[in-house]
């Protein structure tokens, strides 16, 4: 007899991969009922529960804001086949183009917008003692106007967007600022919240480009 039977057994080994999504979200709807998360909009409730589903951390959207309809901001983006700025290849590389497709068909590759490894910004970065992430922010200010922004790494690059549209009035349709870390995190979150601009932030520390790409994902869910 198997030493494992015992835990072979306890698996759910009949469960296709939808119905495993399924059965997911309901355990997660099940353990918050009575919470405010409950009282969300069915549209942000939807970008919650891809965070809790991903981190399996039912605490993850306690420090979820949105402001300025970004949903909705993020959709009409979309639907509009606006550029996406990432704030490095892991964000990119994550992205759906797929889905993005369906939205519009005038998505393509190119419409992902990623200059962190550019050869120009690492020589600048170097010649200039500054981080990749903020030469990499300055380059795509040309485009940043109605393009949707994924930072999910780099907190200075998050501030220097912020500082666009603080003192230039630059106008992103959707700002995803989730960078996470110790040094900039909390300032770059803050400087952002004082943005009149459509965003989405987890406040404090916590982030990163899976959950920058989640909640992008989250948001088509609305229309796909």
């Amino acid at each position: 007899m198997s030493l494992y039977t015992k835990e072979m057994d306890a698996l759910r080994w009949d469960l296709s991969g939808a119905e495993i999504e399924s059965e997911s979200f309901r355990m997660i709807k099940e353990e918050l009922q009575n919470t405010a998360l409950m009282d969300l909009p069915d549209e942000e409730w939807r970008v919650a529960r891809r965070l809790i589903h991903t981190t399996a951390d039912l605490h993850i959207a306690d420090t979820l804001v949105f402001r300025h309809n970004p949903v909705e901001a993020g959709i009409r983006a979309m639907q509009n086949a606006a550029s996406i700025i990432c704030d490095s290849k892991m964000i990119r590389s994550g992205l759906s183009i797929d889905k993005l497709k369906k939205i519009n068909p005038n998505y393509s590759p190119e419409s992902l917008i990623c200059s962190i490894s550019d050869a120009d910004i690492i020589e600048r970065a170097k010649k200039e003692g500054r981080t990749r992430a903020i030469c990499s922010a300055e380059k795509v200010r040309p485009v940043l106007d109605n393009s949707i922004v994924l930072v999910g790494n780099a907190p200075l690059a998050l501030a220097r967007f912020a500082k666009y549209i603080l003192e230039e009035n630059a106008r992103p349709a959707l700002v995803i600022g989730m960078p996470v870390g110790f040094v900039n995190v909390v300032e770059s979150k803050e400087l952002l919240a004082k943005c009149d601009v459509p965003h989405i932030i987890l406040e404090g520390r916590r982030g990163g480009s899976a959950l920058a790409v989640t909640t992008l994902h989250a948001i088509m869910e609305n229309i796909l």
